[in-house]
């Protein structure tokens, strides 16, 4: 789970830089692994165990400017989960600082460079924290308007902040084909996926240990070990 890629001060700690992020991704590439959107490894997992997903939350500018170009050096694709209520504005949901969105040109050229397009709801609220049917507005409203940008399906949805609600469970069953959250309350599943947070902290060990640990709690829930 990534977020911004970025050189500038980063008081919330959501962002890389270039050169983090390229590491990271020569990291993987040295072992193996190869750095895939959502929908790619829900589709190829059982056939490559080595796959791992690459998330980029909220949809900043910066993916496009600086994130894509490196992972096309390896070969890797990723999935934005994509602000729709914002594309082309500003993250104004989060203190400083500014950080500038995607744009409507933006996406179409991420997704027409093998990049899946999915959504984050409207307006990056946390769905545990609003009524039913405003649930159900941004779900279905983020993927009406995402869909009409880039003019294909859109499948994934990623619930901001993470929060999983057993509501907005249920409803992401109806529209999408799979959901993305951090760690959630309810059972993982196809709507629940849990993620784990790469900064710029995690030099290859750090990487490395966290995906040793995310594959043993794999292995731990399919009662493997």
């Amino acid at each position: 789970m990534y977020h911004a890629v970025a050189e500038e001060l980063d008081p919330l700690m959501v962002q890389v830089t270039p050169r983090r992020l390229r590491q990271q991704m020569a990291t993987l590439k040295r072992l193996g692994y190869r750095g895939v959107s959502m929908e790619q490894l829900l589709a190829e997992h059982d056939a490559e165990s080595r796959l791992v997903g690459l998330t980029f939350d909220d949809g900043y500018a910066d993916f496009a400017e600086r994130a894509a170009p490196i992972l096309d050096e390896f070969g890797f694709n990723a999935t934005v989960f994509v602000v729709a209520g914002h594309v082309g504005g500003i993250n104004d949901w989060d203190s400083p600082p500014v950080r500038r969105l995607m744009d409507a040109s933006d996406i179409r050229a991420m997704q027409q460079a093998g990049h899946e397009i999915g959504s984050h709801g409207v307006s990056h609220t946390a769905m545990s924290k609003i009524c039913n049917e405003e649930v159900d507005t941004e779900l279905k409203l983020s993927k009406s308007m995402l869909e009409t940008i880039t003019g294909h399906s859109v499948k994934g949805f990623c619930y901001p902040y993470g929060a999983v609600s057993a509501h907005a469970l249920s409803e992401v069953t109806r529209h999408y084909d799979y959901a993305c959250a951090v760690s959630s309350p309810l059972p993982a599943n196809q709507w629940a996926i849990p993620r784990f947070f790469v900064g710029e902290e995690d030099g290859p060990s750090r990487l490395l240990a966290k995906i040793a640990l995310r594959r043993l709690r794999e292995r731990r829930n399919h009662g493997e070990l």
